[in-house]
């Protein structure tokens, strides 16, 4: 067995805790005065990982605070505890688990042997198996009961088992096959289910239930609800066999090729991934079948190249010159020194529209801990709310906040040099219109507007206060040629890397998530009570009682 890493360095003991919180005490942020006094600021605090350009250069850094910052890294073991990870250590503690995530981009190539396992030649036999079936369903030869092809493949899942996928196919639309389309379930809300398959014809189309333990309530529920919906749809066909037709219009992904026989799938037709692979984390493994259907297996190929050269840029470069470490540590800089809580995210791309919801998962289910990986009460704040929509919507919604709120919001602005649609309002270019307003406001964060300036454009005095901008609000600007399947992979992986970084520091265990099981093993306590059992109903709390009373009252 790999070993389980040594219990976390508590960070706040550490040296380089008290020198951050020394420098903090008397921090006096001055972006306007930093570049004034430093011509090489730009190029110093700007940084390459694969095909992404970083600019850190309006980050509230001065000084000595990036230094103490790597100091940090250094003092709370943050290379050694990545190597492990990457090396197959069970870093996941609470589940005594290895965390491999990145094999699943791993070059059939490479070796990684774990638990006696060799882990990349698992990999891409999966690998190679939903190609051949994404691959059948492109062609054609893969076809429903009645013979015709699949035009609609529906993706069941929740967690990350859709935020994933439905992010990336919406960032990938350009590279989809026309014809064939995906579509998602997630909530158990029936309105998700009625609502996707409203429009549907079943003899075309396919669902792909996506569930490890294929026992997630909110995915079965869902699948049961497509099954007979399925069945209803084609009763009339000539020929008609349920067990042939749910054979033919499901697929799995998931390891419980028991429960998979049961529901009537074929476990040919089942595509597994490990224990060492979390939800949030598995876009790259099966979990992605219903993106490679859209997209097709070269351009998957490539999203997982994108996400392997950000590894590799994770793995080797030194710590100073590492664009998630410094990143992540920047995190930990605004949120446990300055005061921030949350951390906003903006890309300037309408098909990053679902990039904000899935970095949620991501960030906030893994570093959203209490304790530490040994069992120990946290000993600073945990954990940054993501949240975030697409430029230039934002700028019409929350950005007031931002620029002139009493609230400290970092924010991360994304934007692309090549546009996916390239278009002209007459003689302007609308993309570089779209640019220019992912340039100017990360301008007017860092560097505002002074009353001077505001007097000078005649603005009456009694105006001048309200349209002051402070300046000095943190951003970081991530640039790239273009949206394509392997800069998403990096996008991906960076902020992966990013939550990994800001985990070790926090010293928590960012890959487990036993706060999502309380909520669950609760509703199903509940909906007995729901259903009106007296018993159930008598054993919930006053309050409970009374909502399922006015439940019960209204219920049309």
């Amino acid at each position: 067995m790999s070993p389980t890493p040594v219990p976390p360095v508590d960070a706040t003991t550490t040296d380089a805790w008290d020198r951050l919180r020394t420098i903090a005490d008397s921090f006096a942020p001055d972006l306007r005065g930093w570049f004034a006094a430093d011509p090489d600021r730009v190029g110093a605090l700007t940084f390459t990982a694969a095909d992404l350009h970083v600019d850190l250069s309006k980050a509230l850094i001065e000084g000595d605070v990036l230094p103490a910052l790597l100091a940090l890294a250094d003092e709370v073991g943050l290379a050694e505890r990545r190597d492990a990870m990457l090396r197959g250590d069970h870093v996941n503690a609470t589940e005594d688990r290895a965390v491999l995530h990145t094999a699943l981009r791993l070059p059939s190539d490479a070796h990684l042997e774990v638990d006696g396992q060799d882990v990349v030649t698992d990999v891409h036999e999966v690998l190679q198996r939903v190609y051949a079936f994404a691959d059948d369903v492109r062609s054609g030869r893969w076809t429903g009961v009645t013979g015709e092809r699949i035009r609609t493949v529906v993706n069941i899942g929740i967690g990350g088992s859709d935020l994933g996928p439905v992010m990336a196919y919406e960032a990938l639309a350009p590279y989809r096959q026309p014809g064939l389309e995906c579509r998602f379930i997630s909530n158990i809300d029936p309105t998700d289910a009625a609502t996707t398959l409203a429009d549907l014809d079943p003899a075309t189309t396919l669902f792909v239930v996506s569930s490890k333990t294929f026992g997630t309530l909110e995915t079965l529920t869902n699948a049961r609800l497509c099954k007979a919906w399925l069945l209803d749809g084609l009763a009339g066909t000539d020929g008609f066999d349920a067990e042939t037709a749910v054979a033919k219009h499901f697929v799995a992904v998931s390891t419980a090729l028991d429960k998979v026989a049961d529901f009537g799938i074929d476990p040919a037709n089942a595509f597994g991934f490990w224990d060492w692979v979390g939800g949030r984390y598995s876009l790259d493994s099966a979990i992605g079948t219903s993106l490679v259907v859209a997209i097709g297996p070269e351009r998957f190929t490539e999203l997982l190249a994108g996400m392997h050269a950000v590894d590799e840029h994770f793995r080797t470069t030194p710590l100073a010159d590492n664009v998630p470490v410094l990143m992540g540590l920047l995190n930990v800089w605004y949120a446990d020194f300055l005061g921030s809580q949350t951390h906003a995210v903006l890309p300037y791309s309408q098909l990053l529209h679902r990039f904000p919801a899935y970095l949620q998962q991501l960030t906030m289910e893994s570093n959203g801990k209490g304790v530490r990986w040994d069992g120990t009460p946290v000993t600073a704040g945990t954990g940054e709310i993501f949240w975030g929509e697409p430029g230039t919507n934002g700028q019409h919604a929350f950005y007031q906040l931002i620029h002139q709120g009493t609230r400290l919001v970092p924010a991360d602005f994304i934007a692309f040099a090549s546009p996916a649609y390239p278009l002209s309002d007459g003689d302007q270019d609308v993309h570089e219109l779209f640019l220019a307003n992912f340039l100017a406001q990360t301008r007017a964060l860092a560097f505002g507007k002074t009353a001077d300036e505001v007097r000078a454009e005649g603005t009456d005095e009694a105006v001048v206060p309200a349209r002051v901008f402070t300046g000095n609000r943190p951003t970081a600007s991530i640039m790239a040629p273009a949206l394509t399947p392997s800069v998403l992979g990096q996008l991906v992986a960076l902020y992966e890397h990013v939550t990994f970084t800001q985990g070790v520091v926090w010293g928590i265990d960012s890959f487990d998530q036993w706060g999502v099981e309380l909520g669950k093993k609760l509703a199903q306590e509940v909906g007995p009570a729901i259903a009106g059992d007296t018993a159930a109903i008598a054993a919930q709390d006053a309050s409970t009682r009374a909502l399922i009373g006015y439940y019960q009252e209204h219920r049309a």
